[in-house]
């Protein structure tokens, strides 16, 4: 069965231009079945080629023998979807080729370690727009779990009585994470076989392969730190000591780790370097379930806790493309997060629990010192509006209607 993406009709309005369409992210995360929901919608009307380099006849074609290639799945068709691109060496310059002497539009997908390493997209710049696939989201989530609770949801005006129900679904996707097939799985032991699976395959065996990481005792301990430093300062010095990682190989496989899709950065949002200027970065997970399979650790006890609810938040904030900072002072002030959008930046907050409207001195710091009209505070299920002044105000919302306040 078909789950709507979120990316889908934004990848739809670029079909009918000429540049390619290619889809990146981490193994699993769908792109093969988005490609193809794609490709049978269009194929009514236009000619389609649907083809993968899983395929070794056919890599070994596009590989030794281009014009065959050409002839063969390019010249009858409108669009010609390749499905994981990451496997034919120098795909660039043959993509381009075809790109500059044949119409036709390609779409491509493939894992980001192929695109970094192999640098294949390279020769395309100009002639091919990117789009990043993540896990699923929350609201895609929930098309799994309930398609009636999934547009109450969208709605966002319910009460919280509804709220309840959602943060009971919120648990198993603090767990367990978005990976369709994982959010499909008939039972919960069957979810983590499929994590350890893909924990196995795409961090030890495909990443570590293709960049020709150390040993996976090492790769595992410096992942398992990472999933430790969640929402934290990264701690650069600690992590090259206990992962008996050099500095320089550190930084090396921390840009591979973010660049797969496994980790986020969050840089600091500052506008006074004197005072205000921290540069290390903070560290997420892209995913909660990978997160917890690296840690070993699917504890009922432990899943709403701080850091697996900042984590939920950004993962949420980037599926939508949102960019985040995070805002921090020589003197400790701090917030969580800081969305900058239309020349203002907006304070974000998570707390785990909140009974009443209650603001930080940081975030009134914040919101006086850069004037910001509006700021969020997020929390179980606490919803008021708290105004500060007359053109400033705090909404207090519960943390699975990050959505509904549009930013």
């Amino acid at each position: 069965m078909y789950y709507k993406r979120n990316l889908e009709e934004n990848i739809k309005k670029y079909l009918s231009v000429k540049e390619t369409i290619a889809i990146v992210g981490i193994r699993q995360c769908g792109k093969t079945t988005l490609m193809k929901k794609i490709a049978q919608d269009i194929s009514g009307e236009k000619k389609v080629n649907f083809i993968s380099f899983d395929d070794v006849s056919i890599l070994q074609l596009f590989e030794e023998d281009i014009d065959s290639f050409i002839q063969i799945h390019v010249k009858s068709f409108d669009f010609l979807f390749i499905d994981e691109i990451q496997y034919a060496a120098e795909s660039g310059k043959k993509l381009k080729f075809i790109y500059d002497y044949h119409y036709i539009k390609m779409i491509i997908s493939g894992s980001s370690a192929a695109e970094i390493s192999i640098q294949s997209l390279k020769y395309m710049v100009g002639r091919i727009f990117t789009f990043r696939l993540y896990p699923f989201a929350f609201n895609e989530f929930l098309q799994v779990k309930d398609e009636n609770l999934l547009q109450v949801y969208e709605k966002g005006t319910y009460k919280k009585a509804t709220v309840s129900q959602f943060n009971k679904h919120l648990r198993e996707f603090l767990m367990y994470g978005g990976f369709p097939r994982v959010v499909t799985a008939e039972n919960f032991d069957e979810k983590e076989l499929i994590l350890k699976n893909i924990y196995n395959t795409y961090l030890l065996r495909e990443i570590r392969e293709t960049f020709q990481l150390p040993d996976n005792l090492k790769t595992s301990k410096l992942i398992k730190l990472l999933a430790l430093q969640i929402g934290n300062l990264v701690n650069y010095n600690e992590l090259s000591n206990q992962s008996d990682f050099n500095f320089s190989e550190l930084k090396n496989i921390l840009n591979i780790f973010e660049k797969t899709f496994i980790i986020g950065f969050i840089q600091p949002f500052f506008t006074n370097k004197r005072t205000e200027l921290i540069k290390t970065p903070k560290v997420y997970f892209i995913d909660p379930g990978f997160r917890n399979i690296c840690l070993e650790n699917f504890s009922k006890t432990q899943l709403v806790q701080g850091v697996n609810i900042e984590q939920f938040i950004y993962s949420e904030f980037i599926k939508k493309d949102v960019t985040v900072k995070y805002w921090r002072t020589k003197s400790q002030a701090e917030i969580d997060f800081i969305l900058e959008k239309n020349n203002e930046a907006i304070p974000v907050e998570v707390k785990t629990s909140l009974k009443k409207s209650k603001i930080s001195r940081s975030f009134h710091s914040f919101m006086g010192k850069y004037k910001t009209d509006k700021g969020y505070i997020l929390s179980e299920n606490l919803e008021t509006i708290l105004k500060i002044n007359e053109t400033q105000q705090v909404y207090f919302l519960p943390w699975i209607k990050l959505h509904a306040a549009q930013i």
